[in-house]
C-alpha cells in the first residue's frame, strides 16, 4: 500500500440497499482492501430499505473469491469473521432530539470504541449519522476514542436531527464532514481526469470474480461516493489538512446553521447546514389533535420536517444540499398554519466566511472553500478528482485479484 501508517481500525455505517446502489460498490472496494484494514464493524443504518442482509450479500461474493484473495495476502479475514461484525442499525431516522433509541449497531459502536486500544476507531459513515448520534448519547465517554468521516450533503437531508445533536452535544468529536469533496471520486472535472466511469466498470469490474461481477451489476458506471472515507485511510498521513486519496479539508468555520422565528422569505442561508424555524404556536393548536409538517423544495416523498413543540414554539428543522431558492410550505390540520409559504436561498460558504474558524469545534473539518479546488458547485472535489488515476489504478489491481488464481510466489503484495 502507498502508506506506511499503522493499520487503521475501521467501522463502517452504511445505508447499503437503500436509495442508492453505490454503497454496494463501496462495500466491494472496502472488502478488497480488508487485508490492510482492521475491520471491526459493518453496520446497516438509515436512510432507506437496506438491511444487514445487504451487507451479507457482498460478503457472500467475497467468500466465493476468498481462495484467490488469500493467495495474494494471507491477512484477508475469513468470511465468517466479516459476518460476525455485520450488525443492524436503526431502521428509522432520528427524531427531533437526534435519537432513535439503542440499536444493535449503536451498541456495537460503543463496544468497539471502548476496547483498550491506542489507535483511534475510524468510523466511516456512508448514510445517516443516527447510530453514531445514539452511541455518543449513550456513551459520551467514547468521544475521544473515535474519529468520524461523514459523507454529508444528501445524507444530512435525511439525518439533520442526528447531525444537529452531534454538532450541539459533542463539539470535541473528531469529525471530517465531506459535503462535496467526495464527489471527486466520480466527477472527472474539466480536464476529464482519470478513467471514464463506464469504461472502468466494463474493463476492470465485469468478469473479475464474484465481487467484480456484483460491482458491475449495481450500476453501469462507477460512482462509489462513499469510498473516499476509505481511500483517505489508504494513502497519505491521515491528517485532514494534508492532501490524500480521500481529499483535503479545512477547519470547520463559525456561524454555521440558521434559525428563524418566522417563515423566511427568500433569505440567504448556507447550504448543507441545519435550518431551524421556530413559530409561534397558534391558539388551540396544543388543545386538540393537531399536527404540522414542512414540505421543503416541493419534495412530496419527504423528508418532511415535522413540527415539534419545543419551549413553547413549534419548531421545524431541515437541511438542503443544492444551491438555489428552496420553497417552503406548511401543511397542517390547523387552519392558521396550513398553506403558509416561504423560501430560503442556499449559498456556498465563501473563503472569507470559512476563515472564521469555530472555536467550539476544534477537531471538526469540512470541505475546502477555495474555488480553485471546486468542480462546478462541489467544493473540494478536485482534491480527490486530481488523484483518480492513482486510486482507481490501485483499485483495478485489487479487482484483478478476484479474477485470476493466486500465485503462491507473488512477490509484490499490495
Amino acid at each position: 500500500m502507498p502508506t506506511t501508517q499503522p493499520r487503521p481500525r475501521v467501522l463502517v455505517s452504511t445505508d447499503i440497499g437503500g436509495t442508492d446502489p453505490d454503497d454496494f460498490q463501496s462495500m466491494v472496494h472496502l472488502l478488497l482492501y480488508a487485508d490492510v484494514l482492521d475491520l471491526e464493524g459493518l453496520i446497516a443504518s438509515p436512510y432507506g430499505a437496506g438491511r444487514v442482509s445487504d451487507v451479507h450479500r457482498v460478503i457472500d461474493c467475497y467468500e466465493r473469491d476468498y481462495p484467490n484473495l488469500v493467495g495474494h495476502d494471507e491477512r484477508y479475514p475469513l468470511p465468517g469473521a466479516l459476518r460476525s461484525i455485520a450488525k443492524q442499525g436503526s431502521v428509522e431516522v432520528a427524531g427531533h432530539d437526534g435519537l432513535t433509541g439503542p440499536t444493535e449497531g449503536s451498541e456495537w459502536i460503543v463496544e468497539c470504541a471502548r476496547r483498550p486500544e491506542e489507535r483511534v476507531l475510524e468510523i466511516a459513515v456512508w448514510g445517516g449519522l443516527d447510530d453514531v448520534a445514539q452511541a455518543l448519547h449513550d456513551a459520551p465517554d467514547i468521544v475521544d476514542s473515535i474519529r468520524v468521516h461523514y459523507i454529508g450533503g444528501p445524507n444530512t437531508l435525511w439525518s439533520v436531527n442526528a447531525y444537529s445533536s452531534i454538532l450541539r452535544s459533542h463539539p470535541r468529536l473528531r469529525m471530517i464532514e465531506s459535503n462535496s469533496t467526495y464527489r471527486g471520486f466520480f466527477e472527472r472535472g474539466p480536464e476529464l481526469t482519470g478513467p471514464d466511469n463506464t469504461v472502468f466498470v466494463q474493463e476492470h469490474a465485469a468478469g473479475h470474480g464474484a465481487l467484480g461481477d456484483f460491482f458491475a451489476a449495481q450500476l453501469p458506471h462507477l460512482k462509489m461516493g462513499d469510498t473516499p472515507t476509505v481511500t483517505w485511510l489508504l494513502e497519505g498521513p491521515r491528517e485532514p489538512a494534508e492532501p490524500s486519496w480521500g481529499g483535503r479539508f479545512v477547519p470547520l468555520w463559525a456561524g454555521r446553521g440558521s434559525r428563524f422565528a418566522h417563515l423566511p422569505q427568500a433569505v440567504e442561508v448556507e447550504v448543507n447546514t441545519p435550518i431551524e424555524i421556530a413559530l409561534e404556536v397558534p391558539e388551540g393548536y396544543g388543545d386538540g389533535d393537531h399536527s404540522a409538517r414542512l414540505v421543503v423544495d416541493g419534495r412530496r416523498g419527504g423528508p418532511f420536517a415535522p413540527g415539534v413543540l419545543v419551549d413553547g414554539r413549534l419548531e421545524f428543522r431541515f437541511s438542503v444540499y443544492h444551491c438555489r431558492e428552496i420553497t417552503l410550505q406548511l401543511q397542517s390540520s390547523h387552519a392558521e398554519l396550513d398553506g403558509r409559504t416561504g423560501s430560503v436561498i442556499t449559498t456556498l460558504p465563501t473563503p472569507e466566511a470559512a476563515a472564521q474558524i469555530s472555536a467550539d469545534h476544534p477537531h471538526w473539518w469540512s470541505d475546502d472553500p477555495d474555488p480553485q479546488m471546486a468542480i462546478g458547485p462541489w467544493l473540494g472535489a478536485r482534491w480527490v478528482s486530481d488523484r483518480r488515476a492513482e486510486f482507481l489504478g490501485d483499485f483495478a489491481a485489487r479487482l484483478d485479484r478476484c479474477q485470476a488464481p493466486a500465485d503462491a510466489d507473488v512477490g509484490a503484495r499490495r
